[in-house]
């Protein structure tokens, strides 16, 4: 997947706003030449509790997807991406494992139902951050993955990670339409949804008809929403999705309604706040921690005058943040800058 010949016909493709669908095909197609599989999954990984909050698939069926993703979301799978972290390569061969480890067994059971024969899934990071990940799937019967195959899509990290920041930057910071009122889901202990606001049937609505992915993927991220809020009730549980792939930024919230494993959670989707966007537009853009206090402040309608004392900075160099900030966002002054963050 070099520059000059995968890379370069995914930027086209973003450029020219491919489907979801369509952008997952042409993905697999380029990682094909490197790395052969029969499905992907690439997932984008934001900053926060490490949920994926955009993906791209192809080739996987339905059910089997289904089950996948809920057996990673309520703990069943033996390798989280969370758990193949400490790895100097943080890749494992999915399917394979010691017969007496139960969530080995399950998944064993799970590729065996569907015909798989095993997964590379492989943690997209790098020196400063963690990306998203990367899942390819090879049917029962063929080749199998192996180590080599686990070296060679290592490899390719860099290129996937730049896609996945190209793609998110593609999109507008400011809605083209007016943002519907937040709307609220309530998802039972099993992790399905109970009920659900008029506003929230809207959001559900807009978020898949402008995503045009099956309707299970996002049954499937309610259900990881509700299973993070449960393990983790102590705060709320947020995921901000990029306007690449919702037409704009959305931030999903959840927290249970009570207290113990069975409590009902409940889950609030709204245009992100100005609080919940900048860390994830500081995250896609590469927007630097002194960059951000001064984009905080500006959000707090101060004066590069005012910000420079409060920072301890010249003027110059206040200005010099902002302007870097303009450049990286494509945002034209500190007005679009607040008008986009605060939706």
């Amino acid at each position: 997947m070099s520059r000059s010949r995968g890379l370069r016909e995914l930027d086209a493709a973003v450029a020219c706003g491919a489907t979801w669908d369509e952008l997952g095909a042409l993905v697999s197609r380029a990682l094909h030449r490197a790395v052969p599989h029969d499905a992907l999954r690439l997932t984008g990984i934001g900053p926060g509790c490490g949920l994926s909050s955009f993906s791209f698939w192809h080739g996987y069926e339905t059910d089997f997807g289904q089950a996948l993703l809920r057996s990673c979301h309520i703990g069943e799978d033996p390798y989280r991406w969370e758990d193949l972290l400490p790895r100097a390569v943080p890749a494992a061969l999915v399917g394979e494992g010691p017969a007496g480890d139960r969530r080995h067994r399950a998944t064993q059971r799970l590729f065996a139902d569907h015909g798989v024969g095993s997964e590379l899934r492989l943690v997209l990071r790098d020196t400063r951050h963690v990306w998203g990940t990367l899942g390819l799937l090879r049917t029962r019967g063929g080749t199998q993955f192996g180590a080599h195959d686990i070296a060679t899509a290592a490899r390719l990290t860099p290129a996937l990670v730049e896609f996945l920041r190209q793609y998110v930057t593609a999109g507008t910071l400011s809605p083209l339409e007016p943002n519907p009122p937040p709307g609220v889901l309530v998802v039972g202990a099993d992790h399905q949804i109970r009920q659900a606001t008029p506003h929230a049937i809207e959001w559900r609505r807009c978020l898949s008809s402008r995503q045009s992915a099956p309707a299970w993927t996002g049954k499937t991220f309610f259900a990881g929403l509700s299973a993070a809020a449960t393990r983790s009730p102590a705060a709320p549980t947020l995921v901000v999705g990029p306007s690449a792939s919702y037409g704009r930024w959305v931030a999903c919230q959840a927290e249970p309604l009570g207290e113990g494993p069975g409590a009902d959670v409940a889950v609030v989707i709204q245009a992100a706040t100005a609080n919940q966007l900048l860390p994830s537009l500081c995250f896609w853009y590469g927007i630097t921690p002194r960059e951000r206090q001064v984009v905080e402040h500006v959000c707090d309608a101060a004066a590069p005058k005012q910000i420079a004392r409060l920072l301890e900075l010249s003027v110059h160099t206040v200005n010099d943040h902002l302007r870097s900030v303009f450049r990286k966002t494509g945002l034209h002054g500190s007005q679009e800058l607040v008008a986009a963050l605060r939706g």
